[in-house]
């Protein structure tokens, strides 16, 4: 797969919802490009790839909106929604906060979130200037997962 069937793939595959397999996101993974830490600062909408993890379903339930990287060192990686509606930083379920590092992944530096009291790491790469794809790791999970994946675009 080159970089444009990749692309293509990874939006026709957003559109269309439903499950994909692990195995076709690490394809279109393989073939984004990478991202540094000061390049995705701001506010997220977050959403995820159905690809049968366990995480899949469970951050609806806690009405996750997304992410905002305010600073390298402030970061909420989990942004929720209240019962009014209004949005939080998920400080209990992600146990803290986070922060932004260049981090290695197979094989290639990009910015990752780094969970300050779990061992957790999302891995970012980019689709376009306002759309991220996300790969969660850690130190649980084995070298070939079952890793969870999601997309974050840019808020205005």
């Amino acid at each position: 797969m080159n970089a444009s069937l990749a692309l293509a793939r990874f939006s026709e595959l957003r559109r269309a919802g439903g499950r994909v397999s692990a195995a076709e996101l690490d394809e279109i993974w393989a073939e984004l490009d990478t991202v540094r830490p000061e390049e995705i600062l701001g506010e997220w909408k977050g959403s995820a790839f159905d690809t049968g993890h366990p995480l899949n379903g469970q951050l609806d339930k806690v009405r996750w909106y997304g992410k905002a990287f305010v600073t390298l060192t402030d970061v909420k990686p989990l942004i929720c929604r209240n019962d009014e509606g209004e949005l939080y930083s998920n400080t209990v379920l992600g146990k803290g906060e986070a922060s932004l590092w260049a981090v290695e992944f197979r094989g290639e530096s990009t910015a990752t979130m780094v969970y300050d009291g779990q061992p957790v790491f999302d891995h970012f790469k980019r689709a376009d200037e306002n759309t991220l794809m996300g790969i969660m790791n850690g130190k649980y999970v084995p070298a070939d997962g079952p890793f969870f994946y999601f997309v974050l675009e840019r808020v205005a």
